[in-house]
């Protein structure tokens, strides 16, 4: 799987393609296959998002998980302090081992 993820033009956040638009969630983003690069590249254009790229990552029954650690840590959060972290709607995902 191929998404796409890039970040916020005004507050600088993590955001994710969601096949429409951009979502704060990770869980939210959709397989863009191959059609990723012009996505990336038509959204930025546009000036909807600052810097989108395209990552793997494998869709579970847990929701969708970046498959690089940088990745991961992009869309969850930092690291350091799991008070400061994005908390999905799912409470369950709050024990997500990165």
């Amino acid at each position: 799987m191929k998404i796409v993820t890039g970040n916020d033009l005004k507050t600088g956040a993590v955001t994710w393609w969601t096949g429409v638009d951009w979502s704060l969630y990770v869980d939210d983003a959709v397989d863009v296959a191959e059609q990723g690069e012009a996505i990336a590249a038509r959204e930025e254009a546009a000036r909807r998002v600052n810097a989108p790229y395209v990552i793997e990552a494998d869709k579970t029954a847990d929701g969708v998980r970046p498959a690089h650690i940088k990745d991961r840590i992009r869309a969850l959060g930092p690291t350091v302090r799991m008070d400061l972290t994005l908390k999905p709607a799912d409470p369950e995902s709050r024990d997500w081992v990165i």
